[in-house]
């Protein structure tokens, strides 16, 4: 009797009801571990490799259109350095953004769904909380607004602008007079539409005086991926600065 009540188990496991629910608890569970390890992997990607935000105002058209997606590398302030005419991303200084309304919470499920997107990089609940403009000067650099053609001039240099939006019927952008020195890790960011974009220009009376923090800069937008239609490597214009020295030595 004691052999034949011990042999009941292997024997409903051997049904093909027990195989089957055998099979699908395997199932679940690599499923589970699937998904843990998907979204730890995400985690990762986002916190140290690359990151999505998408573009809530026009102050970067006609290279960054409003709602457009873009990647953002995460890689260069870790291991590099930033170099003039990069596009950043970065955290307010102090006073370049307005106050936000407290945002009011969604559902438990939309939180959860929402959280989970930008895990995935799918959404950028933080988007506008951040900045993102163009690198006109960086540490050392002397930055002058503007000589007689309406140019900014880096290091006595003259820069011509070819991706600045420009107000109908203009041939500059309206001047915001500025003589700067970029201080010791930092940099002079400007929006590339000049006449809707306030930047570096317009905060100097804050804490850093225009400038940004490198420490502030979350990483060098590389891509746009959204919409399809735009779907591309953003231009960084290296060549309209090839002809700027470096700094003079202090």
């Amino acid at each position: 009797m004691s052999d034949q009540t011990a042999s009941t188990p292997d024997a409903a496991a051997s049904t093909p009801t027990g195989r089957r629910r055998r099979g699908w608890g395997a199932f679940f569970r690599d499923l589970l571990v699937i998904v843990v390890i998907a979204l730890l992997v995400s985690f990762l990607v986002k916190t140290f490799v690359v990151r999505s935000f998408y573009i809530p105002s026009a102050s970067m058209e006609n290279t960054l259109m409003v709602k457009d997606r873009i990647l953002v590398d995460e890689l260069t302030p870790r291991f590099g350095s930033y170099e003039r005419g990069d596009v950043v991303v970065f955290r307010d200084p102090g006073g370049w953004l307005d106050a936000q309304p407290a945002a009011q919470a969604g559902s438990p499920i939309s939180e959860g769904v929402d959280w989970v997107l930008s895990l995935f990089g799918l959404a950028a609940p933080d988007s506008d909380d951040h900045l993102i403009k163009r690198v006109i000067g960086v540490e050392g650099d002397h930055v002058v607004c503007c000589n007689a053609l309406g140019q900014t001039t880096v290091n006595d240099v003259p820069i011509d602008e070819s991706y600045v939006r420009l107000a109908p019927g203009a041939t500059a952008p309206s001047p915001v007079p500025y003589d700067v020195t970029v201080p010791e890790d930092s940099l002079w960011v400007l929006g590339d539409n000049r006449n809707s974009s306030r930047d570096s220009r317009y905060n100097q009376d804050q804490p850093t005086k225009g400038f940004v923090p490198v420490e502030n800069v979350v990483g060098r937008a590389f891509v746009i991926t959204w919409p399809f239609d735009r779907f591309g490597l953003i231009d960084f214009h290296h060549e309209v600065f090839a002809g700027v020295p470096a700094p003079a030595a202090k």
